[in-house]
């Protein structure tokens, strides 16, 4: 099962219709043999990964399309265990470092003497106002369990992360059943 945006995303430069200079300029870097690494930034939905997909595909054919997910563990100087997951094939790999942005701001907050109960209200607050009507309930009951963990425990901290967790996976698992909806639609 794949989304509807990857299912029909232009796997060439040819099949791409809409910033053609790009994709030009794109080829011309491939074809001249010297390719750099690139750092590619933009705006949500502006066609970076496309263009990053065509510009594989030129470079290496289609053992780029056989993705696989990877979970990498590293430990920090001071002990601390940082998760995290790539994508990739045999010819590039594909890390977002915004995973660890949450981590960090709720060491930020617990750290300028925020006290846990009002970052997990705020937090709260902001998933409800902002995620479907059909997940509100369960929500709402996972953040009083966790709430209630959270007054219980001595590590603030793994209860915020513990709760964001959850709700990162009911949250897929509705994504999930919603494109599972689509395909029936479209197939």
């Amino acid at each position: 099962m794949s989304l509807w945006c990857d299912k029909y995303r232009p796997k060439t430069f040819d099949e791409l219709d809409y910033q053609l200079e790009q994709a030009a300029l794109l080829q011309t870097i491939v074809a001249s043999g010297d390719f750099p690494h690139f750092l590619i930034f933009g705006p949500n939905g502006s066609g970076k990964k496309t263009r990053i997909q065509c510009l594989l595909h030129a470079l290496y054919g289609d053992g780029v399309q056989s993705l696989r997910i990877e979970n990498h563990e590293y430990e920090t100087p001071s002990r601390k265990k940082i998760e995290i997951t790539t994508i990739g094939s045999n010819f590039h790999v594909q890390v977002n470092p915004r995973i660890l942005e949450a981590r960090e701001r709720l060491y930020e907050l617990i750290a300028h003497c925020i006290p846990a109960e009002i970052i997990f209200k705020g937090l709260l607050e902001e998933l409800l106002a902002n995620c479907d009507d059909v997940l509100k309930i369960q929500i709402t009951q996972i953040a009083a369990e966790y709430e209630h963990r959270l007054r219980q425990g001595s590590k603030e901290i793994f209860h915020l992360e513990a709760f964001i967790a959850k709700f990162m996976c009911i949250y897929k698992q509705h994504m999930q059943k919603m494109a599972a909806g689509l395909d029936e639609v479209f197939d």
